[in-house]
């Protein structure tokens, strides 16, 4: 447990939460909608601070990030809580704490691991970059912003896996020290983000121009829930959206598969996948990728001046061909993204 350093404090003993877009107001005693911020007598302290509950290596590619450090290896680590609830959570056994008591694990770890021992791990291993990721980071700022701090001293370079609801604040503290971010945007109605993710659509949409006008590298994903976001005219809305923000923006379009609370829809055909591709190529974004299908040649990425391949992607083997220093070997074209 740790002092939260994102929260104002309100008269008769309350808070408020200044680390994402709800910006609860928390009484005495009680948590915010994430599970693990709580006032106790009147201040605001993050419960899972160096309480992991997921710690892996896995190739940055898993992010899914494309455009950043390809091939590379990235510490993953995450808590329990969410300020989502999403109805298809792939981690609703960690991120939904407060409705799954009995999961095997929705309880605080008894092992601590602190923002130096996640840099010396890194720094022992030659692992260039840290990811937080399998639950919300932005619940857990205050834990991930310490290994951010330490992480840029040793030019490790650091990672959010995010739903895209931060606060401001939360923004402007990230925007000189965080490297990259993928955001997850959902859909792109207000009803789907009540109705399914118990959210809301507004924050996530401002959310994504102020990473990436921050110079924060900025990738988004999209899973393709059968009758729920994949319409031609959602997709094309998304399209739509991102490419006035840049077409450059890479955009991962990935499978759904049935899980928690959506047990009843089927997976997402290959078809729908590459319908969304050619809506989003038409409109004009450069790089689309799918995800969660396997032997897919839109894994890869292809210059879009003379596409030519760049990176070849089958699964997660990896194999940098005609791209240097960040250009097309073969045009000189530059291909946007983190690539030392």
């Amino acid at each position: 447990m740790m002092n939260a350093s994102l929260y104002k404090k309100l008269p008769i003993n309350k808070v408020e939460c200044t680390a994402c877009s709800w910006y609860c107001k928390i009484a005495e005693g009680k948590s915010g909608i994430c599970g693990v911020r709580k006032n106790i007598k009147g201040d605001l302290y993050l419960l899972v601070y160096g309480k992991p509950v997921a710690v892996n290596i896995d190739p940055i590619e898993k992010k899914p990030l494309f455009h950043f450090l390809p091939g590379t290896e990235i510490f993953s680590v995450g808590t329990v809580g969410c300020n989502f609830a999403c109805d298809f959570c792939q981690n609703w056994d960690i991120s939904q704490i407060d409705k799954c008591r009995d999961a095997k694990y929705c309880v605080s770890t008894d092992s601590d691991l602190s923002p130096q021992d996640i840099i010396n791990y890194c720094l022992k291993n030659n692992i260039p970059s840290i990811a937080f990721t399998y639950n919300e980071p932005a619940i857990f700022f205050e834990y991930a912003y310490d290994t951010i701090k330490f992480a840029k001293k040793h030019g490790i370079k650091t990672v959010y896996v995010s739903n895209g609801f931060e606060s401001k604040e939360q923004i402007e503290m990230l925007k000189d020290n965080l490297d990259a971010i993928n955001i997850d945007l959902k859909a792109f109605t207000e009803e789907f983000y009540q109705k399914v993710c118990h959210a809301k659509l507004a924050p996530v949409l401002e959310n994504i121009k102020r990473f990436y006008e921050a110079g924060i590298w900025t990738e988004i994903t999209t899973l393709l829930i059968p009758g729920e976001n994949d319409s031609e005219k959602e997709i094309t809305q998304i399209a739509k959206f991102l490419k006035n923000i840049s077409p450059d923006l890479p955009w991962h379009l990935s499978a759904f598969h049935p899980d928690y609370k959506m047990l009843n829809k089927n997976t997402t055909p290959l078809s729908s996948l590459q319908k969304a591709y050619e809506i989003g190529k038409k409109i004009g974004l450069n790089y689309i990728y799918l995800g969660n299908v396997p032997a897919s040649t839109l894994e890869s990425t292809y210059c879009p001046n003379c596409q030519s391949l760049l990176i070849e992607r089958i699964g997660y083997n990896i194999k940098v061909d005609n791209l240097k220093n960040g250009q097309c070997k073969k045009c000189q074209f530059k291909i946007p993204g983190v690539w030392k």
